[in-house]
């Protein structure tokens, strides 16, 4: 559905069907990495051009099935915070 070089995963139609939400990684990245800068778009089922709602820092788990309200008017994400070097865990 997507027409561009970023590395794009994840599509949720939303439950009316007019709309897909997904994740968009820069071109070169490969799989879904988490901490890694990544997009949140939203483009019209019908296809055209994607809009870039936020950039963040994201991965597997920012978006999960299912992640749209019944009326299709909010869904829901999760955003990491970007872990330092000298982090310990």
């Amino acid at each position: 559905m997507t027409h561009d070089e970023n590395a794009n995963w994840f599509p949720h139609p939303s439950p009316d069907g007019r709309h897909i939400l997904y994740l968009a990684y820069a071109k070169g990245v490969e799989g879904h990495p988490r901490d890694h800068d990544v997009e949140l778009r939203l483009m019209s089922a019908e296809g055209g051009a994607p809009k870039t709602l936020l950039t963040m820092v994201g991965g597997q788990g920012s978006i999960n099935v299912p992640c749209w309200e019944v009326g299709s008017r909010r869904f829901a994400f999760m955003r990491y915070t970007r872990r330092s070097r000298n982090t310990i865990i």
